[in-house]
């Protein structure tokens, strides 16, 4: 069999496999926006397909079904992947989310990316100076403002990246009034990693739900007007039970993922824990859990 036969049917296979998973997770996220209370604002949730560590031909696949948000953890990741011929070629509505934590130094190199949509871990009012500057400088006579979300650390762990949630106020306010060059639109949280359902909904997501109460009220935010990033793989339908407009969704699209063990491509380490674990997936019955649990209030 010749090689580009057998790289025709491997193509053919991958298609029909990220398609069909995709399908499947954006009816399940549409099926947890129906369960979610009255109470909380109509928000249709927004999928980011996380493609990690997954190479250029999958990301190009989900697009051609109809998907345009991407998201990836690593900045010289983005910055590959973003820039790949193929994807500039087949992919012209692309809408990037960094997901990561970002570093001061990397920042000119992240707002370089083309068609980055979203920078969602913003975790200190110094950090969004410099995203702010930098903008201005990269972007020059352009009026368009860089979109981007407040990182909150939830869970308190001490290997987790995130602002304080008693600082968000003063940290949105700072966004709100110093940073010209930045749209401010919601919270975000990675929160702690394999919480039982069992035991209710998931006290980051509710934390991050408060957060955004206190923060609309403080500064006369319309409650649907502040997004909440909260959920991934193995929990964005609870996510988006109890409010999250915004969810990150990797290996249940593409796949577990295979991490090279080579360290010239070994992402460098981070103190927190990657926002899509390897080898973790949905089962059925957790699933199912997650279908009855929700909240009345925000």
């Amino acid at each position: 069999m010749s090689s580009s036969l057998l790289a025709r049917m491997w193509k053919a296979a991958m298609s029909e496999e990220v398609g069909k998973a995709l399908q499947s997770v954006v009816d399940r996220v549409n099926q947890a926006a129906v369960r979610r209370p009255k109470t909380l604002p109509v928000v249709p949730p927004r999928l980011v397909a996380v493609s990690k560590t997954k190479p250029p031909e999958m990301v190009v696949e989900a697009y051609r079904q109809g998907h345009r948000n991407f998201g990836e953890n690593y900045v010289n990741e983005l910055v590959d992947k973003a820039s790949d011929p193929l994807i500039l070629a087949s992919c012209p509505e692309i809408r990037w989310h960094f997901i990561g934590h970002l570093q001061k130094n990397n920042v000119n190199k992240l707002l370089g990316v083309p068609n980055l949509f979203l920078v969602e871990t913003v975790d200190s009012a110094k950090l969004a100076d410099r995203v702010n500057s930098s903008w201005q400088r990269l972007r020059g006579a352009s009026t368009q403002r860089l979109k981007v979300m407040v990182q909150l650390n939830t869970s308190g762990e001490q290997n987790k990246h995130g602002l304080p949630p008693e600082d968000t106020v003063d940290t949105v306010q700072h966004i709100l009034s110093k940073c010209s060059a930045l749209d401010f639109l919601g919270l975000m949280t990675i929160g702690r990693y394999g919480y039982d359902l069992n035991l209710g909904p998931n006290p980051d997501f509710q934390m991050l739900s408060s957060r955004r109460q206190e923060l609309c009220d403080s500064l006369k935010l319309p409650l649907e007007q502040v997004e909440l990033s909260m959920g991934m793989s193995t929990d964005f339908e609870h996510a988006i039970e109890v409010g999250s407009t915004n969810v990150r969704v990797g290996s249940v699209i593409f796949g577990n993922r295979d991490y090279p063990n080579s360290a010239t491509n070994t992402p460098a380490p981070s103190p927190a824990p990657s926002p899509e674990k390897t080898g973790k997936s949905v089962s059925e019955e957790a699933a199912k859990k997650m279908q009855h649990l929700t909240v009345s209030k925000p």
